[in-house]
């Protein structure tokens, strides 16, 4: 029987998961034809997924100035006059997803990713969502230039709240259906074939009939359980950056039906994070409890020692493991030190009044008030890291300058300033973990692969679930871009609007 209001023909997608992959592949959906309906676990104030606690950074291969104005086409001959947004190309783009991932991703899933980049932003930007330029936090002025560094340019209008609330605007009103406070529970099969989603709403269990589903419902994160149980011992003590719901449901059923677990299971993306933020995202904190300035100061534990190098490389290149690093140390916390030459450059996140931060005239009285840190250690570490800088190489903030140090076991190797000018900063963190790595296998059709390496009927995935792109770290803002690339095709293809495509070439 067809539901109400389904037009003869029309197929019926849900999509479970209403992030920002949810969001596109629905959007996706509803331009292929289908009748869509999407099933938020959460209750309406607290939607959309981890996407509604980022900052909206997106990454995107892009040729130059031309290609940015297309995508932020109000910017003033002013603001285009003193900056520089350099280029970012697909082969830039792809070679950054496979070093930092130790040539471990997914070659064709990666090729999809930074092929389709660029005009998945135009298209998401067609469905109302707005760009703006990353000043501040990926452009440092020198010269009185702004010079966009480690290919990463563009946000969402409003961040990661904002990119939600355009989306959801989108999708309501080009005629989707959300159901708020549904959590799916399990897929039921007709012939070997995804057939609907069993929801738990209200205190009732109900099945929901479906054509397909694509499955958009976020890592495993938010699972003490299965964080310690995959990630390793000492996770269940990391702090979990967004969403309080996602907990692996959509593993866990796709799975039970056959589906193939794929990708790094032990992964995930963590961050320094605020050491007494609370256990979950705070919505009114959004992103502001990560602490990513690090490259420009140094990062110590509660012995006194430095453990990282911090001028490894641009922090969107590492900032996604080392929250990971200072899970490790004692007590899982560490402090981030600066001193008032580079106080600065600090990011805003920095400056909100939630910040754990100490401000000291000098190391001593600093080192006085970082509680249950090796006082003496400090200072000697302090001293030796002075002595190592090499200050005859000029700063930059824009580029990895080669300022670094020499002689230390830990050295540094970009950004490093001597730590003395007063007044000295510090901050304490803990490990933020943001989403797990592993998931499971899909094509370059976002259909969900079984166990002997078949397509499940009916049943498509995008977004955090979706396992083998990501490996032991990640570049900045690749997340949301696969979200929507991958989300664009797996609703796309739950529509059949990629078959009907498919069909119409091979025609003509």
């Amino acid at each position: 029987m067809q539901g109400e209001g389904q037009a003869m023909g029309q197929s019926r997608v849900v999509v479970i998961g209403g992030g920002n992959a949810g969001l596109c592949s629905a959007l996706a959906a509803l331009e292929g034809g289908a009748e869509v309906t999407l099933l938020e676990a959460a209750p309406e104030p607290e939607r959309g997924g981890n996407s509604g606690f980022t900052a909206g950074a997106m990454r995107f291969a892009y040729d130059g100035r031309e290609d940015i104005v297309q995508l932020v086409p109000d910017l003033s001959e002013e603001q285009l006059a003193k900056t520089d947004f350099g280029s970012y190309s697909q082969e830039q783009f792809f070679d950054d997803m496979a070093r930092v991932t130790q040539y471990r991703c997914d070659p064709d899933l990666v090729d999809l990713l930074v092929t389709r980049s660029f005009d998945t932003l135009k298209w998401m930007r067609d469905k109302g969502v707005r760009f703006l330029p990353i000043y501040g936090r990926q452009a440092f002025q020198v010269d009185g230039k702004f010079t966009f560094w480690g290919g990463l340019t563009l946000e969402a209008n409003g961040g990661g709240p904002g990119l939600v609330d355009s989306l959801f605007a989108a999708f309501e009103s080009a005629g989707g259906k959300v159901f708020y406070g549904h959590r799916a529970i399990g897929l039921t099969e007709d012939g070997g074939k995804v057939s609907g989603v069993v929801v738990r709403a209200g205190g009732e269990i109900r099945t929901i009939s479906a054509d397909a589903v694509v499955l958009a419902c976020g890592g495993f994160q938010a699972n003490a359980e299965w964080r310690t149980r995959y990630l390793g011992p000492g996770w269940e003590f990391a702090k979990v950056r967004g969403t309080q719901f996602d907990v692996g449901d959509g593993h866990r059923m796709a799975m039970d039906i056959g589906a193939m677990s794929w990708g790094n299971w032990s992964g995930c993306h963590a961050v320094g994070w605020d050491s007494n933020a609370p256990a979950f995202g705070d919505r009114l904190v959004g992103d502001g409890f990560q602490k990513h300035s690090y490259p420009f100061g140094i990062i110590v534990n509660s012995r006194g020692e430095r453990f990282v190098d911090e001028g490894a490389d641009f922090r969107n290149y590492t900032y996604a493991k080392y929250g990971q690093e200072v899970l490790k140390q004692p007590g899982q916390i560490a402090w981030q030190v600066f001193d008032s030459k580079v106080s600065h450059l600090l990011r805003d996140e920095y400056r909100i009044r939630q910040v754990t931060k100490i401000v000291a005239p000098t190391l001593e009285e600093l080192v006085r008030r970082m509680d249950g840190i090796n006082a003496e250690q400090f200072l000697r570490t302090v001293g030796d890291y002075n002595a190592a800088v090499d200050q005859s190489v000029p700063f930059n903030p824009n580029v990895k300058d080669g300022r670094g140090t020499s002689g230390l076991a830990v050295p540094k190797s970009n950004w490093a300033n001597t730590l003395d000018s007063p007044p000295y900063e510090a901050y304490a963190v803990t490990c933020g973990i943001t989403f797990t790595f592993g998931g499971l296998k899909i094509d370059t059709s976002a259909r969900v692969i079984d166990v002997t390496g078949e397509p499940i009927p009916g049943l498509y995935a995008c977004g955090e679930i979706v396992g083998g792109i990501f490996y032991f770290n990640y570049p900045g803002g690749s997340g949301l871009t696969a979200g929507s690339v991958f989300g664009r095709i797996a609703g796309s293809a739950a529509s059949g609007a990629l078959d009907r495509s498919a069909a119409s070439s091979v025609s003509a």
